[in-house]
C-alpha cells in the first residue's frame, strides 16, 4: 500500500473508534463517499502532506434541532473550515428542487455559525487539480499560521504567509502595506527568499516587478504527525 493508503486507512479508522455518537460512527464505517476520498487523494494530501485536523462527516445542528453531516470539516484550534465536495449534474433541472433548497439553508446555516465554507467540484478535482491544490492552500492559510522554515526571520516567514494565501503574484507594494514596512525593505526581503528559493519571480527580468510561491506540487509545509 502506498503512503496515502496507509494514512487514510488509519485516519480513518482513529475516527471510527474515537466516535462515541452512533450516527456519525455508523457513518464512518460505511466509508467516505467517492469524491471525497479522491479529493483527499489527488488533492489534499499532496499538498500538504498528511490528514490533520480534518474530520470526516462532521456532524452539526441545524435550526430545527436535526442533524447535518459535512463531508469534511477542517479544524485548527478553535477555527472552523467546511470542505464540500460537490458532484455534476449534466442539467440544472436534474436538480430536485427540495434537494437544492435544503443545500442552499445548508450553507446559510454555516455561514452564520462562522464556517468558512468551500465547495470543490468533483470535475475539478479531476480536471483542475493544480487550481483545487491552490485553493486549499489559500483555504487553510486562512484558519491557521502555516508552518514555516525556522531559518527565516519574521519578516521573511510573513511573507511566505502572505503569499501563500493570496494565490497571486503579488508586487513589492503590496508587501509593503502588508509588513508596515517600507517598500524597500520589502524589495530587500522579497530577493533574500529568491535567492533562498521559497518565491519565485512572476515577471521582469532585469528588474524584478511581481513574486509568488513555487508551484504549489513543491510546496509542502513541514509534516506533523497527529
Amino acid at each position: 500500500m502506498g503512503l496515502f493508503e496507509d494514512t487514510y486507512e488509519k485516519w480513518l479508522a482513529d475516527h471510527v473508534e474515537g466516535e462515541s455518537n452512533r450516527r456519525r460512527r455508523e457513518l464512518l464505517r460505511k466509508g467516505l463517499g467517492h469524491g471525497t476520498v479522491e479529493f483527499l487523494r489527488s488533492i489534499w494530501f499532496p499538498v500538504f502532506g498528511n490528514l490533520d485536523h480534518l474530520y470526516p462527516e462532521y456532524e452539526v445542528r441545524d435550526f430545527n434541532n436535526g442533524y447535518r453531516y459535512l463531508d469534511l470539516a477542517f479544524m485548527p484550534g478553535s477555527a472552523k473550515g467546511c470542505i464540500e465536495i460537490q458532484g455534476y449534474r449534466s442539467h440544472a433541472r436534474d436538480v430536485d428542487a427540495s434537494r437544492f433548497k435544503d443545500l442552499c439553508m445548508k450553507h446559510a446555516l454555516l455561514a452564520l455559525d462562522d464556517w468558512l465554507f468551500l465547495p470543490v467540484a468533483y470535475l475539478s478535482i479531476q480536471e483542475d487539480p493544480s487550481v483545487c491544490k491552490q485553493l486549499v492552500l489559500s483555504f487553510a492559510g486562512k484558519l491557521l499560521s502555516m508552518e514555516t522554515p525556522a531559518a527565516l526571520n519574521w519578516a521573511e516567514a510573513e511573507t511566505v504567509r502572505f503569499a501563500r494565501r493570496l494565490m497571486r503574484p503579488f508586487d513589492s507594494r503590496e508587501l509593503a502595506a502588508h509588513l508596515r514596512k517600507t517598500e524597500r525593505y520589502a524589495r530587500s526581503v522579497l530577493h533574500d527568499l529568491v535567492h533562498s528559493q521559497h518565491l519565485i519571480v512572476s515577471s521582469g527580468t532585469q528588474r524584478y516587478r511581481t513574486f509568488q510561491v513555487p508551484e504549489v506540487d513543491s510546496v509542502h509545509p513541514t509534516r506533523r504527525s497527529r
